[in-house]
């Protein structure tokens, strides 16, 4: 009897949008030998997440089982794929594999976080294989948004596996092969025992359209303004940022990349051999040479980031450059679910300036780089495996995606962020269940989603603080004080009077009649002010602070 099993485990990206990370895992229940697919990041907003830098799945489990971590195989080098793998490989210390243009990525991650950046090694595509334990990898071009995308073959003693990442099917893009779908029909050949596939567009009931369609429109755009033209996409999205600089080329104008990881993401692609061909650049420094009609910036914040070019723009000067009535800035890309409220703060910003704002709701100037719900039929029918378990997609995406698959004669499988599945033979059977949660980059330290800090900081801005300070002497008598300072509390209440006077008087009679009596009986002082702090805020504002008392003692 074989009791070997094959496992597979979400730990990010199954039941929501970024940091994706799935582990699958082969051998004895317990003792399987495992691999890691992506680690990826999600980024914080205000609403859900104020100061956070980054967001990371949490990789408690793995991490206790890094003895049994054979390897970490990343896709592609967006950053909801690869965004964490610096971050984290202090806890799993795996070797890392991914194709060279996403493994520059992870080792410019690695470098930039003090991590060993030889830990990433660079492997050749399909048929090209890793032998990692009992597993075998490989990685298979496949279309998406940004260069050398892949999915993954992964052999097992159960099987095979196949992987799919974030892809398309896209038979024009502007840079890499189009989609091989004999090369995938092959995989086919040994029988797929299980596909992972993206869920993201299941909704999408029409083909995808290919990246190749948009330069006609572009270019359109780009000649019909007259005053200075500015696009934004995702810097990863090279073959984008190359349409819009070709276009500009086109329409006479001089091109200027603004925002670092613009300029990075370019320059890598250049310097590999993945766009040999780019139209030339002006540098920032000398733009205000050239006339503005003449000029057209690709710069980075398609998301409204509040750091990043376009929202600095729309805010005034950004590098010494401004936006004017007549201008136009084309948002080339699709918002991000989460992300509405900053791209709509940057549009109205820029409508405030008197800028024609071209926004994502035509699809003249943006395709997706994920497949639609026909193409990931298609997907299916080319690979024909035992089960289909949609991955990349909120849990909405995963529920219809089962429907398609078992609507179509197939087994879905529905695995969440934390299911365990066995996929090891005819049916597949949930193994277990993992809490997973978050983990967040707060500055440079890493909490975990249960601290309580982000909760604190939520609070805060929705109640506010008070801080009140009391000094005394050794006979317990008072020598300053009471003193309060209120943040984030309107300065007067519903009586009229100023908020911190109130309290002060309050606290002030307290301090008279029961707190040298309640500090000599060892009584619970600082609970008695804050009992009388809380009673009068909410009596004042209808609010509940947080409040911080300080009984400091001074002299003999």
């Amino acid at each position: 009897m074989n009791t070997e099993r094959l496992i597979y485990l979400p730990l990010g990206g199954a039941g929501e949008i970024g940091i994706n990370a799935y582990v699958y895992g082969y051998g004895k229940p317990n003792r399987e030998r495992l691999i890691l697919v992506d680690l990826g990041v999600a980024f914080p907003d205000m609403d859900s997440s104020p100061g956070v830098n980054l967001i990371f799945p949490d990789v408690s489990w793995l991490a206790e089982r890094s003895d049994r971590l054979e390897a970490i195989f990343i896709t592609h080098g967006h950053e909801d794929h690869v965004g964490a793998v610096a971050h984290h490989y202090s806890e799993l210390h795996a070797p890392i594999y991914a194709r060279p243009f996403t493994a520059n990525v992870a080792r410019m991650k690695m470098y930039e976080n003090g991590q060993p950046d030889d830990a990433v090694s660079a492997v050749e595509p399909w048929p090209a294989r890793v032998e990692v334990g009992p597993f075998s990898v490989g990685f298979v071009p496949i279309t998406h948004s940004i260069p050398e995308n892949s999915g993954l073959v992964i052999d097992t003693p159960c099987g095979r596996l196949v992987h799919s990442g974030d892809f398309k099917l896209d038979s024009s893009p502007v840079l890499g092969g189009p989609f091989d779908e004999n090369l995938w029909r092959s995989l086919a050949k040994p029988g797929v025992q299980a596909l992972m596939c993206d869920s993201t567009n299941v909704f999408a009931a029409n083909e995808g359209r290919s990246e190749g369609s948009l330069s006609a429109h572009i270019e359109r755009a780009v000649l019909g303004c007259k005053g200075m033209f500015v696009a934004t996409t995702f810097a990863s999205n090279v073959a984008r940022v190359k349409t819009l600089a070709e276009s500009g080329e086109k329409a006479g104008r001089k091109i200027c990349l603004m925002g670092r990881a613009m300029k990075r993401m370019a320059n890598a692609s250049v310097k590999m051999g993945i766009m040999p061909e780019f139209p030339s650049t002006v540098d920032i420094r000398d733009i205000k040479n050239h006339p503005r009609e003449e000029l057209m910036l690709i710069v980075t914040g398609s998301q409204g980031e509040r750091r990043a070019a376009s929202a600095q723009l729309s805010k005034g000067k950004y590098n010494g450059i401004s936006m004017k009535p007549g201008d136009t800035f084309l948002f080339s890309s699709k918002t991000i679910p989460g992300n509405e409220r900053g791209v709509l703060r940057v549009i109205n910003d820029f409508s405030k300036i008197g800028v024609n704002v071209i926004d994502d709701a035509s699809d003249d100037y943006h395709v997706s780089g994920h497949a639609n719900r026909p193409d990931l039929a298609r997907m299916h029918d080319i690979l024909k495996p035992r089960f289909i378990v949609p991955i990349h997609g909120e849990h909405r995406h995963l529920r219809e995606h089962v429907a398609l698959a078992n609507n179509r004669g197939y087994r879905g499988v529905f695995s969440a962020n934390g299911m365990m599945m066995d996929l090891s033979g005819p049916e597949a059977a949930e193994a277990g269940h993992i809490d997973v949660g978050r983990i967040y980059l707060d500055g440079k330290m890493k909490i975990g989603a249960y601290d309580g800090i982000i909760r604190d900081r939520l609070s805060l801005a929705r109640d506010g603080h008070v801080a009140v300070s009391v000094v005394v002497d050794s006979h317990m008598d008072t020598i300053y004080g009471p003193w309060c300072k209120t943040v984030g509390l309107s300065r007067d209440g519903a009586s009229g009077s100023p908020l911190t006077d109130v309290i002060e008087d309050d606290l002030g009679d307290f301090i008279d009649k029961t707190f040298k009596r309640l500090l000599a009986e060892d009584g619970d002082v600082e609970d008695e002010i804050r009992a009388i702090v809380r009673k009068r805020i909410m009596a004042e504002t209808g609010k509940r602070p947080h409040i911080s008392v300080s009984i400091n003692q001074v002299g003999e």
